[in-house]
């Protein structure tokens, strides 16, 4: 719905550029769904700071989020805290369980400083050829993101951001359309459909697609 033409070495958790790729995406959306929990921002982590949080949830905004956080080591020291039983198996889009993945929510010091409503979502699960901490003894690979949503359980959460995936791929797609792939090297109007996305991924629930 938006995008942004950045410098190649623009940071890729740049708060001030996604601000303003949600504010470009939500005014092409029909004025109705341009505020309220019905539209859902998701991210990668590198939209997790608290800039870009706290922007989403500002009061009259009301906006719904799901945006990935970085494991840093406190989170991660906090996942190693959480008893067995407090692991709910991941589910696939048709209910089936994801085979060896595990969510939770994670609560108390981990959340100082992100906007009230804030939870925390942590998934681990086997992920051949991830990069992995020397105490992962089990092998898994940990993913987090925040969230504001409430009244659905953990593991729709955790399905409803993976699906974030398609976003990714239709970045990977533009991508691929790059200057250096077209053939006109040196014409002006190639260089209008070069462009570094960065934009966030905008749905609401029970809408098929990303946008």
């Amino acid at each position: 719905m938006a995008g942004l033409l950045r410098p190649g070495n623009a940071g890729s958790n740049t708060a001030a550029d996604r601000i303003e790729a949600a504010r470009l995406a939500l005014a092409r959306l029909p004025k109705k769904h341009r505020r309220g929990r019905q539209t859902l921002i998701r991210t990668d982590s590198g939209g997790g700071t608290h800039e870009f949080v706290a922007w989403l949830a500002r009061r009259g905004r009301w906006l719904s989020y799901s945006v990935g956080m970085p494991i840093t080591d406190a989170l991660h020291q906090a996942v190693l805290k959480v008893p067995t039983a407090a692991w709910t198996v991941a589910v696939e889009p048709d209910d089936e369980i994801r085979d060896g993945a595990w969510v939770t929510e994670l609560s108390g010091d981990c959340l100082k400083g992100w906007p009230k409503g804030t939870r925390l979502i942590v998934r681990k699960e086997p992920h051949p050829g991830a990069q992995l901490r020397f105490t992962d003894a089990d092998g898994p690979q940990l993913t987090a993101f925040a969230t504001n949503t409430t009244g659905v359980p953990i593991a729709a959460l955790d399905l409803w951001h993976r699906q974030r995936a398609r976003a990714e791929d239709r970045i990977r797609a533009a991508r691929a359309t790059g200057l250096t792939n077209l053939p006109l090297h040196d014409a002006a109007q190639n260089r209008s459909g070069w462009r570094s996305s960065r934009s966030p991924s905008i749905s609401w629930p029970g809408c098929p697609c990303s946008l």
